[in-house]
């Protein structure tokens, strides 16, 4: 994994990058992110350690003005917020590194990373992949992160925003569950999960994701 990752990023400004079928996401789902959260888990060697932590500052240099982050590398396109792409996937990580590195810059770039889902994040599905189920989580872990109560009032305002108006929409079809209705990442199964998790926010991670 690490072999691999330094040989597509020999000679650039990010020391490990990997492709998804030829192209080079930076997303928590398909991309960079996603991997270099995995990676953080693991005693890595000095060398390693280094190399992850020049990777995740070349995520946080690659944020469009709005704070929001591109779903692959030179992508101009600022659309999409929720885990699988774009800065809601991104705080999960840069929380991560937080909690491993301890740099205050990945603090402030999962709070910035944050600003954008507050701003954005409700979106017209429920799951967890690409739905405000998902994007509650960032609240939880940044609450988690930084013991900020506003953070667990922006979480507990989506998830409320899901048990009212959510479910109500989804009754009339204008809330998207996707192709499996009742799955954890795309449909309701994630709802339930993370209605579960706000029962003690203190001990909430994103299923799959956050360990």
């Amino acid at each position: 994994m690490i072999e691999n990752g330094r040989r597509l990023g020999a000679g650039t400004r990010c020391p490990l990058m990997y492709t998804y079928f030829g192209t080079k996401h930076l997303g928590a789902a398909h991309g960079l992110a996603g991997i270099l959260h995995v990676l953080m888990h693991f005693d890595l060697t000095p060398d390693v350690q280094d190399d992850v932590k020049k990777s995740l500052k070349y995520l946080i240099n690659t944020r469009f003005p709005s704070g929001n982050y591109p779903s692959k590398e030179d992508d101009r396109e600022d659309i999409f917020v929720q885990w699988c792409q774009g800065a809601s996937g991104m705080a999960l990580t840069l929380v991560k590194a937080a909690e491993v590195f301890g740099d205050k810059e990945f603090v402030d770039a999962a709070m910035e990373a944050g600003e954008v889902v507050w701003k954005r994040g409700l979106l017209k599905s429920v799951g967890l992949c690409h739905g405000i189920s998902g994007n509650v989580y960032v609240f939880l872990a940044l609450y988690r992160l930084t013991k900020n109560e506003e953070m667990l009032k922006r979480a507990k305002l989506f998830a409320c925003f899901l048990l009212g108006r959510g479910v109500k929409l989804m009754r009339k079809k204008k809330m998207d569950t996707g192709e499996n209705p009742l799955s954890l990442f795309e449909g309701v199964g994630g709802m339930a999960y993370l209605f579960l998790d706000m029962m003690n926010p203190d001990e909430a991670r994103f299923p799959g994701y956050e360990l």
